[in-house]
Parts: C-alpha cells; sequence; structure tokens
C-alpha cells in the first residue's frame, strides 16, 4: 500500500462533489464561516468583561509628618495598659 498519488485525490474529489453538489459544500463553508465569526465575537466579548477596572487603589503616604505622628501614637499606645 502505496501514498494515494494525484488519480486518488480526483476520484475523491469528484466523489464528494457528486455526493454533496457544488451549492451544498458552499453553504457548509458559509455556515462554519459564521460559526467562526461568533466564536471570535463571543470570544471579544469576554475581553471585554475581564477589562473591567480595578477599585481604587489605596496609597500610604510616607511623609514625615505622618511618620512622626504615628510613633507618637504607638508611644501613647504602648504606654497604655490594656
Amino acid at each position: 500500500m502505496g501514498s494515494l498519488s494525484i488519480w486518488h485525490w480526483i476520484v475523491v474529489l469528484v466523489v464528494v462533489l457528486l455526493l454533496f453538489g457544488r451549492g451544498k459544500i458552499s453553504e457548509l463553508m458559509g455556515d462554519m464561516a459564521q460559526g467562526i465569526k461568533a466564536f471570535k465575537k463571543g470570544m471579544a466579548e469576554d475581553d471585554k468583561t475581564a477589562e473591567v477596572k480595578p477599585e481604587q487603589m489605596k496609597t500610604i503616604n510616607n511623609a514625615p509628618d505622618d511618620l512622626k505622628e504615628r510613633a507618637a501614637t504607638e508611644k501613647k499606645v504602648e504606654g497604655s495598659t490594656f
């Protein structure tokens, strides 16, 4: 059993055309193209929903004045008894 020659492929092509006809094949290709487009559209919609804006991030202010106030507060807390 060797590989298929060009004549084998021509016979297969003729049989497929006889079974399905020219119109059926173009309809099948059109349906397949619509399916691919719908899939791509669905994927694009999923990407849009994934791009939801994250909540506003909180930043820590490390200004020297804030550090002095925090140190004073911590000293007060350390000196008190719970």
